[in-house]
């Protein structure tokens, strides 16, 4: 049991009061000998002060706002550890080809940031027993949420990245922050990074054996959907070759390095909402599995219940008032 306002508890004292003081109307005799015993009245007397003090200490103890503890308890369901990782670089809020969404409707002129977050908006609202923590980058990340249960704060989250950006795709410091989310975090059994970008930075040596340990380390899949220009250089194409003397694109260069992790790895591409919608479906799927997690059960409050005691109190003590005989004067 705990208060809310536990220096409420220094009225306490007060409650011995009707024990103590005499009734206002109390008369004095010069030789009560004289006066027949009464036992009843005594008792009845008695019982009144009693009320009273306990009347006085339900106040108290109401105005102190006694409640229990909020108690974690360990369920079994559905679900994942998930940390959105969101680049938000200048080119996200170009918009995605002319297009029909999964249910018909014309998203041409979509920017794809917005089609993101209309996407991911939904595919959080559908997971009823995740955590979801958030990471944005461009030029660096920058830590939007931790891992948390509040589905309203990531829905805020997510509608706060349709903002202005930077010109810089920085997906190592974004996949390294990502991971840092589920440090010190107990494992739930199903944890993921969903990457959500439009194009890809180099990442240097140091970084990549970085991902490399902490992914492993902190058993973590990873999701790569690439929101690709329609006609351009996808990642899946295995004949590619690059120019001579020259690297490979960023794109490639980073898939092959995906492919190197340890832990699970999927990636997709998406040319406009409705491809969005399908890699979102897709992982949505796959990340059903059982995990253990800990419901927050909140305490209960008893002020009212406190409250509700000394009135009914009040209303005994108001009936037997009604019902007294008056004292002559």
């Amino acid at each position: 049991m705990a208060f809310s306002h536990p220096w409420v508890l220094w009225l306490l004292p007060l409650a011995i009061l009707p024990l103590v003081l005499q009734r206002s109307h109390a008369k004095s005799y010069s030789w009560v000998n004289m006066l027949p015993k009464d036992p009843l009245s005594d008792l009845i007397g008695l019982i009144l002060k009693i009320l009273a003090v306990f009347t006085l200490l339900f106040i108290i103890l109401g105005l102190a706002a006694p409640h229990t503890l909020t108690q974690k308890v360990e369920r079994t369901g559905i679900g994942a550890q998930i940390a959105l990782v969101l680049d938000r670089s200048a080119s996200m809020d170009d918009p995605f080809s002319g297009s029909n969404d999964m249910s018909g409707n014309t998203t041409v002129g979509e920017t794809k940031s917005v089609a993101a977050a209309r996407l991911i908006t939904d595919f959080v609202k559908s997971r009823k027993q995740d955590m979801f923590g958030m990471i944005t980058f461009s030029n660096s990340a920058m830590y939007v949420l931790p891992l948390s249960e509040n589905k309203k704060a990531v829905i805020a989250a997510v509608a706060a990245t349709s903002g202005n950006a930077l010109f810089q795709t920085n997906i190592g410091s974004g996949l390294t922050s990502s991971a840092g989310l589920f440090d010190k975090v107990p494992d739930s059994g199903s944890r993921a990074v969903i990457l959500l970008s439009d194009g890809a930075g180099r990442v240097d040596a140091d970084t990549q054996q970085k991902i490399k340990d902490w992914f492993d380390r902190l058993h973590i899949s990873l999701y790569w959907i690439v929101l690709r220009q329609p006609g351009g250089l996808s990642i899946f194409n295995e004949n590619y070759k690059p120019q001579e003397n020259q690297p490979l694109p960023p794109e490639i260069e980073l898939y092959e390095f995906f492919q190197t992790l340890k832990t699970p790895f999927k990636a997709y591409e998406a040319e406009d909402p409705k491809s969005l919608q399908s890699a979102m479906n897709d992982i949505n799927e796959r990340e059903k599995k059982a995990i253990k997690y800990l419901e927050k059960i909140p305490g209960r409050d008893y002020s009212n219940i406190c409250f509700a005691i000394a009135a009914f109190m009040i209303g005994l003590l108001l009936g037997v008032k009604y019902l007294e005989v008056k004292t002559w004067h």
